[in-house]
């Protein structure tokens, strides 16, 4: 495998540790896998490689893990960057002529990519070439050089903002969405067996139903109650360990953060309940716009605690509730 990218931290480290390497160790996402893993075995079995890949999904659902696991299954080597590392055509053109033949990959955020590069790669994905333009003013010319087959694979988290023209050229199109409580404590299990962390199994579906619908902070967090447990318990991880973990952590059981809960409040407190624009709301609690609507808002929205309309976000009765606010008499029209 190689990896266009700097030296690991050590959660980083830990992180790799426990992503799978086989569609099989992969949990949840079970009808995908079973499509991907149909893809694999006729491309292997025609001795070609796998057709381009566009994977999209929220953030920590595992795109870069089955892209990953997609060049394990292939056999094949792997190698990934992010669309905004590639800033000239050239930086593009240097990581397409050292392909090796079947090789799988990955352009993380390809929703970014600059339309010159996006350019490039049409010819590349298409024909398995490289238009490069040597020399200039009269004297310049386009020559195209030869490409190995190989599978590109673009994630994105805004599958909205991939141009149509780009999009159409992946072969076999993915969605991610986020894992059940099920899924989730199945995950929690394997990274405990292979952390050698001793897990309670009445604190697995705990650990499960706080983790956001997302493996990654499953994980992150199955490590922190690991450190809590070693301190201030016999280093088992228990349903009280979680408990005590999660309050200090400003987790609540339904897996809303603290910043999780300011957008509601400000929502509720600030406006009313809404409707409240996201650039409004994005000033109001101190974050990016981008953010908002890539980290919080779809875990929000999907929980039920508040929705997009098209004069704003509203937060829903679940919110007021879930805050132990009075819902007001005079938005309930809107609020339902």
């Amino acid at each position: 495998m190689s990896v266009l990218a700097g030296d690991q931290a050590p959660e980083d480290h830990q992180e790799n540790r426990l992503r799978p390497s086989r569609l099989a160790d992969f949990q949840g996402q079970t009808e995908l896998k079973k499509n991907l893993g149909v893809f694999v075995e006729a491309a292997r079995k025609r001795e070609e490689s796998l057709d381009h890949v566009f994977l999209s999904g929220p953030p920590g659902l595992g795109k870069t893990t089955l892209a990953s696991i997609l060049s394990q299954e292939m056999g094949a080597e792997f190698k990934v960057t992010a669309a905004p590392a590639l800033e000239k055509p050239k930086d593009l053109a240097g990581i397409l002529t050292t392909l090796g033949s079947g090789s799988v990959f990955l352009i993380d955020e390809i929703h970014r990519l600059k339309p010159a590069i996006e350019e490039m790669l049409y010819i590349a994905m298409e024909d398995y070439e490289l238009d490069w333009i040597i020399g200039q003013g009269p004297a310049a010319r386009s020559i195209r050089i030869p490409l190995p087959p190989f599978t590109l694979v673009g994630a994105t988290t805004k599958a909205g903002l991939v141009a149509a023209p780009l999009y159409s050229r992946f072969g076999i199109t993915v969605r991610i969405n986020y894992y059940s409580i099920e899924d989730l404590s199945l995950i929690v299990r394997r990274s405990a067996n292979i952390l050698e962390i001793e897990v309670a199994p009445d604190a697995v579906e705990l650990l499960a139903r706080c983790a956001r619908g997302t493996p990654r902070v499953a994980n992150r967090i199955l490590r922190r109650m690991r450190d809590f447990a070693q301190i201030l318990g016999d280093g088992v991880i228990n349903e009280a360990v979680v408990r005590e973990g999660m309050e200090r952590l400003m987790i609540d059981p339904e897996g809303l953060e603290e910043h999780d809960r300011a957008i509601l409040r400000t929502i509720i407190v600030n406006y009313g309940g809404g409707p409240v624009g996201a650039e409004t709301l994005a000033i109001s609690v101190g974050e990016s716009i981008d953010t908002l609507e890539d980290f919080y808002e779809p875990f929000l929205i999907q929980q039920g605690f508040i929705k997009r309309t098209p004069r704003g976000r509203v937060a829903t009765p679940r919110a007021f509730e879930h805050l132990g606010l009075e819902l007001p008499r005079e938005n309930n029209g809107l609020l339902f």
